[in-house]
């Protein structure tokens, strides 16, 4: 099925948020090995990597607001479809209306309150014990991700709201990418 240009932008901007998301957590996993090799040879001079916790909960922090763009598009949320499976493909079909609308007003607030958190470590000019490397950084880095779901939560509620407008019967994995 051929994507139209909202639903391509919508798509490859999750999905390279995602990728992103990958490759921090990628990274953060050799700082993982690499660190604790280091720990293991002291006798041999070595150590930890100084603020490895530090940059392992800015990786990780990174990663989780990367990936849930991507899960939302793909419907890779949990589902407990006992009742909704009994019901009839109208009332599913405004019943996701309502999930996504839920959704989107979830994703603005996380966004609205992760860019407090950063302008308020920017104007305390907060920064991690070790490294020094300043805290809105990350929260920063964060915000990338929860923009990116802020986005991807409006076009499925456009879509969720067509779909039910229309008559048209959701579909398992309904998103951008079928």
């Amino acid at each position: 099925m051929s994507l139209n240009p909202v639903e391509r932008l919508v798509s490859g901007l999750a999905r390279y948020v995602a990728i992103a998301g990958g490759l921090a957590l990628v990274a953060t996993v050799i700082l993982i090995v690499l660190s604790v090799i280091g720990r293991a040879l002291i006798p041999l001079g070595l150590g930890a990597i100084t603020g490895d916790y530090e940059l392992v909960e800015a990786g990780v922090g990174f990663a989780v607001f990367a990936f849930l763009p991507w899960a939302h598009l793909t419907r890779g949320h949990a589902v407990v479809s006992i009742f909704t499976d009994m019901a009839g493909p109208r009332f599913n079909a405004w019943l996701m209306v309502v999930c996504d609308a839920l959704m989107l007003a979830v994703a603005v607030f996380i966004t609205w309150r992760q860019a407090l958190g950063a302008m308020d470590k920017f104007a305390y000019g907060e920064t991690t014990l070790l490294l020094r490397m300043p805290l809105w950084w990350s929260y920063t880095a964060g915000l990338i991700g929860a923009v990116t779901l802020v986005l991807v939560a409006a076009y499925l509620l456009a879509v969720s709201l067509t779909d039910a407008a229309t008559g048209r019967q959701p579909q398992a994995g309904q998103g951008a990418v079928h």
